[in-house]
């Protein structure tokens, strides 16, 4: 029988303490060891009983979530999935998690906080369940991705956003490539490690990372402040440029598309593709139709199959395709899925992404 994985949850409320008890007692691979007011509680209770996951609040009396996540990191790593009522205002203090080691972020809603958690019940369980399998020891800054939150919706495929065609709609043949990630858990600090490594004119490129819409725009600024590359939020009709990388924002699809010789991003709404919105379904679909071979397809650390379909269109269309390896992948779940469905022309180790895509831009 499967070990069930032991959570302890750490919240100064105790009607969230209470709600997250009952949603997470209904997962059969989960079970409760402990609950605490307080991190000086926390520390008592994980004295007791080890915990496999701890979900954490920020705001909380006696000491704060950030310094008792930064304790738990130098003491004993273990994977910390922060659930806070994070607002626009607090993004830093999110990105600032990650990089002390959280392995996810869920951001509470200001109001109706106990119907949120209710509907979100799948996405809360996935990212405990994703939580368990991190690879925390792998992470050189102790970094994660958060996802958005979701309500529990039909899992649509790409199609819910552009059709499925074969017939490709890129030039033959282009002096430039486009880059195009897909990235969830653990795609903070991978995404990091590889744009830092890029120099300052390589190809353009477009990254779906599973964040809420809070986040992404925080995320870009400061993956722009640390790169030779240029970062940003992708809006709707920025020209892919060489040297330019658009992060998807949160909450919204985004897809690559061409006119005449010139890419472009298209920002949209639409329904969740795998559960998520941004999909790197979505972006890979509209890669495969408008770039074609002129592309390249990457498939990074994360929970699930979300990218998965959309690589394997790529791959059809001509596009060269990679994986990141197990060994340097958080969760070795979207890679492996492609993997699987033979997607994937190379598997990689993170550190010898950039060196790829340099030597692959024409």
């Amino acid at each position: 029988m499967r070990k069930k994985i032991k959570l302890l949850i750490v919240d100064d409320s105790a009607v969230i303490r209470q709600t997250l008890r009952s949603i997470f007692e209904s997962d059969k691979e989960i079970e409760i060891v402990g609950t605490a007011a307080d991190p000086y509680h926390a520390a008592q209770k994980m004295q007791k009983v080890a915990p496999d996951v701890i979900t954490l609040d920020i705001e909380m009396p006696r000491m704060d979530g950030l310094t008792f996540l930064k304790k738990i990191m130098a003491q004993h790593p273990l994977p910390v999935v922060i659930i806070s009522s994070l607002t626009a205002e607090g993004t830093d203090t999110a990105l600032r998690a990650l990089e002390y080691g959280a392995v996810e972020i869920i951001t509470k809603p200001q109001l109706d906080t106990k119907k949120f958690f209710e509907e979100s019940k799948i996405r809360l369980c996935d990212v405990v369940k994703a939580a368990a399998n991190a690879k925390i020891k792998t992470l050189k800054k102790q970094t994660k991705p958060p996802k958005e939150p979701i309500k529990i919706t039909p899992k649509y495929s790409a199609d819910a956003v552009i059709p499925y065609s074969k017939k490709e709609l890129s030039m033959i043949k282009t002096t430039e490539k486009v880059v195009v990630i897909g990235a969830s858990t653990g795609g903070t600090e991978a995404l990091r490690e590889l744009l830092t490594a890029l120099p300052a004119d390589s190809p353009g490129m477009v990254v779906v990372q599973h964040m809420p819409e809070i986040f992404t725009r925080s995320f870009a600024k400061r993956l722009n402040e640390i790169c030779q590359v240029t970062v940003k939020e992708a809006s709707n009709q920025d020209t892919v440029l060489k040297g330019a990388v658009f992060i998807a924002p949160g909450n919204k699809h985004t897809l690559v598309k061409r006119s005449g010789a010139r890419y472009y991003i298209e920002v949209k709404d639409g329904p969740l593709v795998n559960r998520h919105r941004p999909s790197a379904d979505v972006l890979f679909r509209s890669t495969a139709r408008h770039a074609g071979r002129n592309a390249i397809g990457i498939i990074m650390t994360g929970m699930g199959s979300d990218g998965v379909k959309g690589l394997l269109e790529m791959k059809e269309a001509g596009a060269k395709t990679v994986a990141q390896d197990e060994k340097t992948s958080v969760v070795f779940g979207m890679p492996k899925e492609a993997i699987k469905i033979n997607a994937v022309q190379k598997v990689l180790p993170l550190d010898k992404m950039a060196e790829y895509v340099i030597n692959n831009q024409s």
